[in-house]
């Protein structure tokens, strides 16, 4: 199977439409600024009827040290890429790291659902409240589904058709109000 370039998805159209009647969110919907997140992406259907044959994954500026679990039957390999700025992490300076996280070559049919898990830091410079998005390509046997729509300053993911999972930034752990 060609390699699917992450990019492309941005400018690219659906071959056909497809209901967003449910779509891959997050399972925790908060995330704790300059901490550990351990995010879940849930699948519940496939494209159409077809089976979901690969995940693909955007990491976030912000969101660093990101290690993919592996999963039985998959494959799973990771893209990395310049940080837009350094970060720091234990004593340690980051330039750069994984920018986008793939499961390939599984077969999740259209009436199961599952899971698939990527282990990341918040970096403590993004600010709480903020909503966090990791749009995801979604490739099935037949079809394709684009789950990167941020919406726009002032509107809510809930009015985005195919909304990008998204969490909501909380203040560091101990921080007080």
């Amino acid at each position: 199977m060609p390699r699917f370039h992450f990019a492309a998805a941005f400018g690219a159209v659906l071959a056909f439409p497809l209901a967003a009647s449910a779509h891959i969110t997050l399972e925790k919907q908060q995330a704790a600024v300059g901490g550990s997140y351990k995010a879940v992406f849930r699948v519940p259907h496939g494209c159409g009827g077809s089976p979901t044959v690969a995940i693909r994954i955007k990491i976030p500026d912000g969101v660093i040290s990101v290690k993919p679990q592996p999963k039985p039957g998959w494959k799973v390999a990771t893209v990395k890429a310049a940080y837009a700025k350094p970060y720091k992490l234990y004593g340690d300076t980051l330039t750069e790291g994984v920018t986008e996280v793939d499961f390939t070559g599984g077969n999740l049919p259209d009436e199961f659902y599952d899971e698939f898990v990527v282990s990341t830091y918040v970096t403590a410079d993004l600010k709480p409240g903020d909503a966090l998005y990791f749009p995801v390509v979604q490739e099935c046997a037949s079809g394709t589904e684009r789950w990167i729509e941020i919406p726009a300053l002032g509107k809510k993911a809930q009015e985005s058709e195919r909304p990008a999972p998204s969490v909501t930034l909380t203040p560091a752990a101990g921080d007080g109000d």
